[in-house]
């Protein structure tokens, strides 16, 4: 069998301090040093979860990210039991380094209940997952350019590095490296690595707000790919969690820009489930300052 996910035995397998209190460890850290705000939205939900019914689920998460996390010690998780009412529970949790919030999000759980409304948005066509390149595959091409310029290969080369616990696939990846403005939207197929099975369905909703966060506010700079990022950090996250899903399972995210101004930009995004139904819709702004990059080729 596959092995198990380790976003289940380790990312997201918080330790309890106390009733509502735990403690997360990190497992990736990106090249910026800043803990990975996909990591700090999926612990922080599997701390609001543990304190309400198997039965509900959560259907909303709020996330403000106030202070970069230190990847050298671990984040504290306090939980608060706003309100548990018979349909609906709301919890809030608190991410704690060095003394202080980095981190402040409001989960919704919601018993299930069935109702006659219901409509979604048509799944956009795209190639199936098994006619693409994962992102290692298409790195690994890139790579084999002999004429690649010298800082492109040793940026490629730390993402080849990284230990990333998520399988990705873009749709329409770039030929190579280029400076052309594209439009504000990509479509990735994404799933955790490893198995995670038939569970509750509060851990694939941890998983995937882990999954959510990589990539996403890059979207907003596919039309400006003639700046250099300086800064490019989420300020905060919200999801939607519509439909049931297995987040070991391919998903098609797909993430687009409507707005970028004033050192901010904005990204939505929506994960499909194979079968063609919406299963979690997300959004996020983030602070992005960038400089004019040095007028020179790639090649």
């Amino acid at each position: 069998g596959d092995l198990r996910s380790v976003l289940i035995t380790s990312v997201l397998n918080l330790e309890r301090l106390e009733l509502d209190l735990f403690r997360g460890r990190h497992h990736w850290v990106p090249a910026t040093q800043r803990l990975f705000g996909g990591q700090i939205v999926g612990q922080a939900l599997v701390a609001a979860a543990r304190s309400v019914s198997r039965d509900e689920q959560v259907h909303s998460l709020h996330c403000y990210f106030v202070r970069a996390g230190d990847p050298k010690v671990p984040v504290l998780y306090e939980v608060e039991r706003t309100r548990t009412g018979k349909s609906f529970s709301v919890r809030s949790v608190k991410a704690i380094q060095h003394g202080k919030p980095i981190f402040t999000c409001q989960a919704s759980f919601q018993l299930s209940q069935g109702s006659p409304v219901q409509h979604q948005f048509t799944m956009p066509s795209v190639p199936p997952p098994e006619d693409l390149l994962t992102q290692e595959e298409l790195i690994q091409k890139f790579l084999q350019n002999p004429n690649l310029a010298e800082r492109y290969r040793k940026h490629l080369t730390k993402i080849q590095a990284e230990d990333v616990p998520i399988d990705i696939k873009p749709v329409n990846p770039p030929d190579t490296f280029c400076l052309e403005a594209q439009e504000p939207k990509q479509f990735f197929w994404v799933r955790a690595r490893g198995y995670i099975g038939e569970t509750d369905m509060k851990v694939h909703c941890c998983v995937a707000a882990y999954i959510s966060d990589y990539a996403f506010l890059g979207t907003a700079l596919l039309p400006h790919r003639q700046y250099h990022i300086k800064l490019m950090v989420s300020l905060d996250h919200s999801m939607w969690f519509h439909a049931p899903f297995r987040a070991d399972h391919w998903m098609l995210y797909e993430c687009e820009s409507p707005w970028a101004g004033g050192c901010r930009g904005l990204v939505q995004g929506r994960l499909w489930r194979r079968d063609g139904v919406l299963a979690v819709t997300c959004a996020q702004e983030g602070v992005i300052r960038v400089q004019e990059m040095p007028n020179q080729s790639k090649l």
